[in-house]
């Protein structure tokens, strides 16, 4: 199964796209200036994408410490509520 997660933050995938896009371009009679544009939009739009999945995968981890947490503090009051503190 393909890793999603890993292949839209990496930088050698999104210049494998980009390069390819790039090719294209000019295989099809586009300007070289065109394809340069392109690429860099493609390149910008990665930056966002690994960005926006970098930034949700800290939260989750964020957000599950936080949990774990707070059920370590229900279990020591439970624990203390049944005589064993």
């Amino acid at each position: 199964m393909i890793d999603w997660k890993s292949k839209l933050t990496s930088r050698k995938f999104w210049a494998a796209i980009a390069e390819f896009v790039t090719m294209l371009i000019v295989a099809l009679g586009g300007s070289q200036e065109t394809a340069v544009q392109v690429t860099a939009l493609i390149m910008a739009g990665a930056s966002v994408i690994a960005y926006i999945i970098g930034e949700g995968l800290i939260d989750a981890a964020h957000a599950n410490t936080v949990i774990v947490a707070a059920d370590d503090e229900v279990e020591t009051k439970d624990n203390e509520d049944n005589g064993e503190g």
